[in-house]
């Protein structure tokens, strides 16, 4: 069977649904039966493209303000490359929104359902072609997959999607994200000027839906004495509307005690993952939470809010706050330092629950929903 795979995104630094689109591609390559060939944007290719395309953020920045209608232009393009290599495919998988026009049967996978609780993630251009096309391209899909039974509920109830043509395949988490001892990270956490197990991590793109704010908010509530000892790491790339972040985040980095990493590489994640004292992950949406199961993989216990499908990732697990509580959330990183026997039984519930997930099952699921679809 030849599944063509959109890739496209690949083109750009790696965030959720990259990192998604990685580890699927290479747990379904296992599969004898699936010939996978995976389209870049441009031309057609059987393996993954191992970096991003070297200043492909800013060449996009760039196009987006210096071409009138980009997006549709770019899509007009790109349409007719895919179809290009398309002709003796078996089936078409696109891991977004917005799939391609496919004269054949196309699954597709829906993340979340962002563009319809939080618009004002999207650029507004970007936005309009979603709203044009996601109906358009829900009814075309022979079949769904979802990360979580929260989005699979969300999809049926707001696209009217039948049951029987949407399907969970939960994510899994790269071997990468495992248990280290101190020796092991040093190395790189000293050139961060970081300790073992002494600083609180937060990992995600920065924008409103992530819910930063409350973390700062909650840091400065934090005795002096812990905020001495245990500074606040963010990792991550700015997304859309970051001027909601800008003050309030200007204003913590300039006590010393928050600092901004900015975008980091896989590995540089997975070691600043396993020794962090905790992971501050408060967002107010997703269809998942890849960074929540990364942590607890770790090692890592986790603070995030009972919101969307966060609860399907922890469980037990978690250490859960309300969305717009800094001074719960503060009492609960204390507790989470001070408190060594909960802090110690938070990390073996993560370690538990963690092995509940892989990609290898959500490759088995998806390929599953391949034969199901050409077998119809």
């Amino acid at each position: 069977m030849r599944i063509a795979l959109n890739a496209s995104i690949l083109r750009a630094p790696r965030t959720g649904i990259g990192q998604y689109l990685v580890e699927l591609v290479q747990a379904l390559a296992t599969d004898p039966n699936l010939e996978l060939q995976l389209f870049n944007g441009w031309n057609w290719q059987p393996d993954l493209p191992t970096t991003a395309l070297p200043g492909y953020s800013r060449l996009s920045s760039l196009i987006k303000r210096c071409v009138p209608n980009a997006y549709a232009l770019r899509r007009r393009i790109e349409q007719q490359r895919f179809e290009r290599g398309t002709r003796d495919a078996t089936l078409y998988h696109d891991p977004s929104l917005w799939p391609f026009t496919f004269d054949g049967p196309m699954v597709m996978t829906l993340h979340d359902l962002t563009h319809v609780h939080f618009p004002d993630t999207q650029p507004k251009d970007r936005l309009a072609a979603i709203e044009r096309h996601a109906v358009t391209s829900v009814e075309q899909a022979r079949h769904i997959l979802v990360d979580s039974q929260f989005i699979g509920d969300e999809v049926r109830h707001y696209y009217g999607v039948p049951i029987e043509r949407v399907t969970v395949a939960p994510l899994g988490c790269s071997a990468r994200f495992h248990p280290r001892p101190s020796v092991q990270l040093t190395a790189r956490l000293q050139s961060l000027n970081l300790q073992p197990g002494r600083y609180l991590l937060c990992v995600g793109t920065l924008e409103p839906r992530k819910n930063l704010q409350v973390v700062l908010r909650a840091y400065q509530h934090l005795p002096p004495t812990l905020r001495e000892h245990y500074p606040l790491i963010i990792v991550g790339m700015a997304g859309w509307r970051p001027e909601q972040l800008a003050a309030p985040l200007q204003r913590a980095l300039a006590t010393g005690q928050v600092r901004l990493l900015g975008y980091q590489d896989d590995n540089t994640v997975a070691e600043l993952m396993a020794g962090a004292r905790l992971l501050l992950f408060p967002s107010l949406y997703e269809g998942f939470g890849l960074p929540v199961l990364e942590a607890m993989a770790s090692g890592t216990p986790a603070i995030l809010t009972r919101t969307s499908a966060l609860p399907e990732v922890a469980g037990e697990a978690g250490t859960y706050i309300d969305a717009h509580a800094d001074r719960a959330c503060a009492e609960s990183i204390q507790r989470l330092i001070e408190d060594q026997p909960y802090w110690q039984q938070k990390r073996d519930a993560g370690l538990l629950r963690a092995e509940m997930f892989s990609w290898q099952r959500c490759a088995r699921i998806t390929a599953s929903v391949y034969r199901q679809v050409v077998e119809s």
